[in-house]
This record gives C-alpha cells, structure tokens and sequence, in this order.
C-alpha cells in the first residue's frame, strides 16, 4: 500500500501509545490535585469541549492547506503543551487551574490533529485499500490507546508524576517525524477565496444534500446518544448492580478492548466475505441487543462476555462506518465531512452522558440501558432499508459494455 502509508500508520501508532498512557496518567493527575467531583468531571468535559467549538472549523482549514503540514504543526502544539505541564509538575508549582488549562489546550490541537489525520488515508491508498487502511489504523488506536498505554501511564505515573507525560511528550515527537516523511498529492486548488464560514456551510450543505452520507451522520448522532447514556452510569452499574468492585469495572472496560482486538485479526475476512451493507446491519442489530442484555443481566461473568461482543462489533463498525465515509466523499470535501461528523459523536456524547445520569438517578441504574436499548432499536428501524445505499455510497458503477 505504499512507503507513504507506513508512516501514517507508524505515526498512528506511536501517538495512540502516549494518549494511551495520559489516558490513565490524566485522570491521576486531576485526582492528585483536587478533591472535588465537579472539578473531576469538568477535566473530562474540557478536553470535548473543543470539538464543540472548534471542530467545523478545523475542518474547513484542513480542505485550505496542506494537510500533512497543519497535523504536523498541530501535534507540535500538543506536545508544547505536555512539555509546559511537565515543567510545571516537575517543578511542583502544578495546580487544578494549570491542569485544566493543558486539558483545553490539548483538546483543542487534538481537534485539529484528528480531523486533519483522517483525511490523509484516502489521499494515500487506492479506494479498494481504504477498508484495510482504517482497520489497521483502528487496530493502532485499540492496541495503543486502550490496551498497552493505560497500564504503562498508570505505572509510569506510580514512579513520578511527571514521566508519564514525558514519554506523551516524546511520542508526540516521534509521530511528528514520521507525518512529515509522508509524501501526499495537493488537494484540488479552490476556485476564488471564500472565509471559512461559507466553506463550512458548504460542507453542511454537502452533508445534507447527500443521503447516504446525511443518514450515516444521523445513525452516529442517534447511536452515540444512546450508547453514552448507559455508559456514564457504567461504573455504579458494575459496583452498584453487578456488585463487581472496582476490579470488575476495570474488567468490563478491558473485555471491550481484548473483543477489538479478536476483531483485528478478522476484519479482513469478513470485509472479503460479507457486504458491508449486511456488516453493518449486524453491527448496529447487535448494539441493540446488547443494552437489553445489560439491562437484563446481574452476572458479571457475562457483563463481561458481552463486553467483549461489544469490542468486536464496535471495531468492525468504526473500521465500515469510516471507509464508506471516505469513499463517499470528494476529497476537497473530507476535512469538512469528517470534522461534522466528529462533533455528532461528541455531541451525541455529551448529550448521552446527561441523559443517562438524569435517567439512573430518576428510575435506577438499568433506566439508561432501557433508554439505550429503545433508542437505538428505533434508530435502526427507520434506517434499515437505507443502509443498503449507504454502504455503496461513493461506488463507481462499472462501465457500461461497448455498443454492439
């Protein structure tokens, strides 16, 4: 798949590591420096804030300039950042103030990182490659960001606060240099000079001028509400319901990731064998399925089985969701396309957590696995016959045979 495609998936990797270990050194550090729940849960809001604010922005500067340049300049932001906190706690004059504001600063560069680095695949690799280019890009993100960082940031954090961000701050680096050596083909040069206002709206407008691509973005938004719902209550739903202690939540989180990791090693397979159409009716049928089962559950044997389903399925469906975006959309359009739909994730996201705590504190902890489970099988109803289209949306149809 080519030199240039390498470094992006060895850049991928290297920095899915070090946000992996600030992942668990992140949270740490917050809970060194405060004892306040509010501001516990705020760090966590700060750092999806910048989606919110800045991300159709980030988008419309990715489809204006060279794209390997602004992740680039980006990450070195990032890691600017991570080496002011580290000099702040190595020093010991760190405080929850100077915490939150590396947390903001952080997410907001991660804005323009993300957005930007998913438009570089589909410049890279012909459009057959990309369903392989996004599983071993997804494969980078679970391997590193949730199965080896945590535990390295956990420990390295136990041996002196500042190394875990030290090593972010390396790693950062190192995914710098290898970005640069990729060599890309310029984006199509835009016809006279627009602000980044009208670029916006053209790129929504784009969005909601397409079906396939508009009902895609709808299935996230509706999908990541009702996921996050039961998701902010899942650690009181594995102490409180399952009575699993604070081990068995930490084991619900990982079965997630190792069922990602068996679905690394089949993707390929089922990509070959299966049309994406049905992948992704499966994947989106078992969603549903799985908040009932939750909902139904008091085993932790199987909380934790059905974690692992939910990995398996969550991965091909990031990995399908990703390459029909991609194909679908022209390539002077993907910064703008990918930024809308990161802030309906994050918006979902941010929506869901609410829902999901004003639920389990009206009607229990199983209310938002309900809720979840209600949602997303209404979603998948009124989609269903469209997911057909927007499997194959952005196809080419084969030539027509030559007159005879």
């Amino acid at each position: 798949m080519g030199a240039s495609f390498r470094w992006l998936v060895g850049s991928s990797w290297t920095s899915n590591v070090g946000d992996g270990i600030a992942l668990a050194a992140g949270p740490l550090l917050v809970q060194s420096q405060t004892d306040s729940a509010f501001l516990v849960a705020l760090a966590a809001l700060v750092q999806r804030l910048p989606w919110l604010l800045f991300g159709l922005w980030a988008g419309a500067i990715a489809d204006r300039v060279d794209r390997r340049l602004l992740v680039v300049g980006a990450n070195l932001v990032r890691a600017g950042v991570v080496g002011v906190l580290c000099a702040f706690v190595a020093t010991g004059h760190v405080s929850i103030g100077v915490v939150l504001a590396a947390l903001f600063c952080l997410g907001v560069a991660e804005v323009f990182v993300d957005t930007t680095a998913s438009t570089l695949l589909p410049m890279l690799v012909d459009r057959r490659d990309l369903g392989t280019g996004n599983a071993r890009l997804q494969a980078g993100y679970l391997v590193g960001n949730q199965l080896v960082g945590p535990p390295v940031g956990a420990f390295l954090f136990a041996a002196g606060m500042v190394w875990p961000f030290v090593v972010q701050a390396v790693s950062i680096l190192l995914a710098v240099l290898l970005v640069a050596r990729i060599t890309t083909t310029p984006v199509p040069a835009r016809a006279g000079r627009t602000h980044v206002r009208q670029d916006i709206a053209e790129g929504v407008r784009w969005i909601l001028g397409n079906a396939p691509v508009r009902t895609l973005a709808l299935v996230i938004l509706a999908f990541n509400i009702t996921w996050a719902a039961p998701w902010a209550v899942l650690v009181k739903y594995a102490i409180d319901h399952l009575d699993m202690g604070e081990v068995g939540f930490g084991l619900l989180t990982t079965a997630s990731a190792v069922g990602g990791a068996v679905a690394i090693g089949c993707y390929g397979w089922l990509e070959r064998h299966v049309r994406l159409a049905t992948l992704m009716r499966a994947c989106l049928t078992l969603e549903v399925l799985m908040h009932a089962a939750l909902a139904l559950t008091t085993s932790g044997a199987v909380a934790i089985v059905l974690m692992g389903v939910f990995g398996l399925y969550a991965f091909v469906w990031g990995t399908v969701s990703s390459t029909v975006r991609q194909r679908a959309v022209p390539t002077e359009l993907q910064g703008r396309v990918s930024a809308a739909y990161m802030v309906c994730v994050y918006g979902g996201v941010v929506v869901g957590q609410l829902l999901g705590g004003i639920l389990a504190e009206a009607w229990g902890v199983t209310a938002p696995f309900w809720f979840a489970f209600a949602g997303a099988g209404l979603t998948l109803a009124l989609v269903w016959r469209q997911l057909a289209n927007v499997a194959h949306a952005g196809e080419v149809d084969p030539a027509p045979p030559p007159a005879a």
